[in-house]
């Protein structure tokens, strides 16, 4: 992590790994010296003092390290330059960033439809199906049954990202219903009524 001021003064911190490997993952390959500067860009309001912006690019330069030393990036070498890319190590850590960010986004006027999660994961990959417990439940969704799982709002492509996430996709399905049989306490809880 990296500290510095925000345009209003307050201190902010800003996880690096996670903008190196952001940076990495837009461009798909990109030159091992434009890392450093890219991700310097993202902090460009962050650090308006010279000396903060030196040593904020000094550990950018060391996080680059660390995360090959981490097999979350690569370094590759083309007509004697550098470039760096993403492992599949690297996809998966940034994955699991983007499924901490996740929301489902709360329409104005909901349409009447329940989107139900079933799954099905064995009981040897009960971890597995535990982490996803969880995460459905920080997303929002009410459990039904153990493994049936309910949201009021459209959630298609936030569910696509918990199936490559989790490598469960033929073990998810996400279904969009009219009716639930006895759902008034689902509107309560879901704030419909």
């Amino acid at each position: 992590m990296v500290q510095g001021n925000n345009e209003h003064g307050k201190d902010t911190k800003i996880n690096v790994g996670k903008v190196i490997l952001t940076v990495i993952a837009v461009a798909g390959v990109v030159g091992i010296a434009l890392v450093a500067p890219n991700a310097l860009q993202a902090f460009d309001r962050l650090f308006r003092d010279k000396k903060r912006k030196y040593h904020a690019s000094s550990y950018i330069k060391k996080k680059i390290t660390q995360l090959v030393n981490q097999n979350l990036i690569e370094i590759i070498e083309k007509n004697g330059k550098r470039f760096a890319r993403l492992t599949p190590q690297g996809y998966q850590k940034l994955l699991r960033y983007r499924l901490g960010e996740l929301t489902i986004e709360k329409p104005k006027k909901w349409d009447g439809k329940w989107r139900v999660i079933i799954f099905d994961i064995q009981e040897k990959r009960r971890r597995l199906r535990d982490a996803l417990r969880n995460e459905l439940a920080h997303l929002g969704f009410l459990s039904l049954q153990k493994s049936v799982w309910v949201h009021p709002y459209e959630c298609e492509e936030v569910i696509i990202l918990l199936k490559s996430h989790f490598h469960v996709g033929k073990d998810i399905l996400y279904m969009t219903v009219e009716k639930i049989e006895n759902d008034t306490w689902l509107k309560r809880e879901f704030e419909l009524i």
